[in-house]
């Protein structure tokens, strides 16, 4: 437990003219009068309403002490806990070009494959996952984490329209080696979705995987595109978005290439069903014991203050108004 503002319980010191102005007040509250002996009132007791007489101030106190504690805004304090487990580092490539609104799969590529990234991601809750874009240039999209709901909530946000268009895969390897490295986990691992051939980009596909290659890094490479002709975006004479068949070309032997000599596996997704099967078989890749760290935020926490407050200023009133109901 934390207070946000500890410089309110200077408050406190209200209490000491309080207390000093309610002595003064009682001392000549009630009328007196003289007499030679009290002899004949020794056995009377004091009554029990005259004793409790200043309990009416004592919850006055105790109203304004709730009230500066909830000025002083007690909260939760933040930790960060860190637990053991079972788990791999995973870095998800995507590529976001403007061929993946290409219809052959439903509704496009980029669609299923956000869509079967997210399942992937929901089944492995230990994991430490990290989202790199690319398409004419490559982005980090998520750092490593394992918040699979803010990696969701990305995922379920990308467009043709972040980057510009081209298909870098060097450039995307590159990038994921980069984030991968910050992993713990002995094993390391590069799902790379791609639905066309190396076309620009600083770095060359060969030369990226023999970097994973040296950095045991394995690239499990997924070439998504159906055999033969597919409705593929264009732009017309006017500038306007329109669909025309085109055959489908993939630089399968690229693919292969990288992910034989990282120690992965090529995939090609032909429809949903097939993409969601080469996730289901990724999925059972090798996992290694590590320590990961989970961070709780700050909340404040003055409910139950507040209601002592509620209850002690209410507890006043009925007695104020009722067995210690004075007559002017």
């Amino acid at each position: 437990m934390q207070l946000a503002n500890p410089q309110y319980l200077w408050l406190f010191l209200i209490f000491i003219p309080l207390i000093i102005w309610y002595v003064l007040k009682q001392r000549n509250a009630r009328p007196s009068m003289g007499l030679s002996s009290t002899y004949a009132f020794a056995s009377q007791r004091m009554p029990l309403r005259a004793m409790l007489r200043h309990s009416l101030f004592i919850l006055r106190l105790g109203a304004i002490g709730c009230l500066i504690v909830i000025l002083a805004r007690p909260q939760i304090k933040d930790n960060w806990q860190t637990t053991s487990t079972n788990g791999t580092d995973i870095v998800l490539a995507l590529d976001i070009s403007g061929s993946m609104l290409t219809r052959d799969l439903k509704p496009n590529r980029l669609e299923s494959a956000k869509k079967t990234a997210t399942k992937f991601i929901n089944g492995r809750p230990d994991d430490n996952i990290g989202i790199v874009i690319f398409a004419g240039e490559s982005l980090t999209g998520m750092p490593m984490t394992v918040d699979h709901d803010a990696l969701n909530s990305y995922i379920a946000g990308l467009n043709t329209e972040m980057l510009s268009d081209g298909t870098a895969i060097g450039d995307g390897i590159a990038t994921s080696l980069n984030r991968i490295k910050e992993g713990k986990a002995k094993s390391k691992s590069i799902i790379l979705l791609t639905d066309g051939s190396n076309n620009t980009g600083l770095v060359a596909p060969g030369q990226a995987s023999e970097i994973a290659k040296n950095e045991h890094v394995k690239i499990y490479t997924i070439g998504i595109g159906t055999n033969g002709l597919a409705e593929t975006p264009a732009y017309d004479e006017f500038g306007r978005l329109t669909y025309i068949k085109q055959p489908v070309v993939i630089d399968e032997a690229t693919l292969q290439k990288i992910a034989q000599e990282t120690g992965g596996k090529y995939f090609r997704a032909t429809d949903d069903k097939t993409l969601g099967d080469i996730f289901n078989e990724i999925d059972r890749l090798e996992k290694t014991k590590m320590d990961i760290s989970h961070f709780s935020h700050t909340e404040d926490s003055f409910m139950l203050w507040a209601w002592l407050l509620i209850g002690i200023f209410g507890l006043e009133l009925i007695l104020r108004y009722t067995v210690f109901r004075t007559v002017p």
